[in-house]
């Protein structure tokens, strides 16, 4: 199965077009399939006098609120229209995350083919009502929830129109950058058995080794920011990956993909020349005349496996000798 791939570019336009645009242009020539935005209204997502997060005091001004942060990265429905027809002309799916319902539905007009729900929306319930109404595939992420509180969103999207098999689950730590030891990502693995849905992984660490190891897992979709450079200022950009480090992870991610098989144990096409090789087979340590008793004495194993295999090894003891063999020569009955 091929694994999903989105270039979260969030917000990491800096609410300019241009920048934004060079942005989907770089993420197809790294290798994604989708490259995702953010869709809101600041004054419909957070007070005015709501504090930054942690990571997103990384922003230009230490005394700028939230509200005042968001306010300068909305995208108008213009702008929205012109980067989806920059993602149709470069081949590679648009894809946007709607934090109210009057930008989910611009969203919807745009054509919008999935719904991407983020984790701090995952207990939000009318919206959530809201956006699965449309029984559209639903990317759900999940950072700071328990598995009950995952359980309860999945069941409110299903119940509101979402087929289980159209709902995709994300394992996340949101945390920019996100410690390793709080990525415990066998969680993934424990939601996709709870829940019987869809994992992936939303990746907030630094380098390309946790995604890469979550598609092992069995991850369907990895979800990793992007940036054309982490010095640019604003909240994400240094958790991001540049367009040449995001490419090496859609190659490991392809690379596993096709490491992965298909669960038959089998002989690899590459192997059958080795085989040979490396086996053993069955041959005299010493020369043995027509008629003796073969015997721990006078045959032994050695390589190539050409010959009679060891794993005959008892049938083979206690029987004449088929004519004289001569030290090293290969057993024949």
């Amino acid at each position: 199965m091929k694994t999903l791939i989105i270039a979260e570019v969030g917000v990491n336009h800096n609410g300019n077009l241009d920048l934004a645009k060079s942005l989907i242009a770089s993420a197809k020539a790294a290798g994604a399939d989708i490259v995702k935005f953010q869709s809101f209204s600041a004054t419909k997502l957070v007070t005015k006098e709501a504090q930054k997060a942690s990571y997103q005091k990384r922003s230009p001004s230490e005394t700028e609120t939230q509200f005042e942060l968001l306010s300068r990265l909305e995208l108008t429905v213009k702008e929205h229209m012109i980067l989806v027809c920059e993602c149709k002309q470069r081949g590679i799916e648009f894809l946007s995350t709607a934090f109210d319902a009057d930008s989910f539905d611009m969203l919807v007009s745009l054509g919008l083919q999935r719904i991407k729900i983020p984790s701090g929306e995952i207990n939000n319930l009318p919206l959530l009502r809201y956006m699965s109404r449309l029984g559209l595939p639903v990317i759900l992420s999940t950072g700071m929830a328990t598995l009950g509180e995952v359980d309860a969103a999945v069941n409110i999207v299903e119940h509101s129109g979402v087929p289980r098999d159209l709902i995709t689950v994300l394992h996340c730590t949101t945390e920019y950058p996100a410690p390793m030891s709080d990525v415990n990502l066998r969680a993934m693995v424990t939601m996709r058995q709870a829940l019987g849905v869809e994992v992936g992984y939303s990746d907030h660490t630094i380098g390309i080794e946790v995604p890469v190891a979550a598609v092992a897992l069995g991850a369907g979709v990895i979800e990793k920011h992007f940036t054309l450079d982490k010095a640019l200022p604003g909240p994400d950009h240094a958790a991001s990956l540049e367009p040449n480090e995001f490419h090496k992870m859609v190659q490991a991610v392809r690379n596993i993909e096709v490491a992965l098989g298909d669960g038959i144990k089998k002989v690899a096409a590459s192997e059958n020349q080795n085989r040979s090789v490396a086996r053993r087979s069955i041959v005299a340590i010493r020369s043995i005349r027509a008629g003796e008793l073969l015997s721990l004495e006078n045959i032994g194993t050695k390589r190539p496996g050409t010959g009679i295999s060891p794993m005959r090894w008892d049938e083979i003891i206690g029987r004449p000798a088929a004519r004289n063999f001569a030290v090293d020569e290969q057993i024949e009955i």
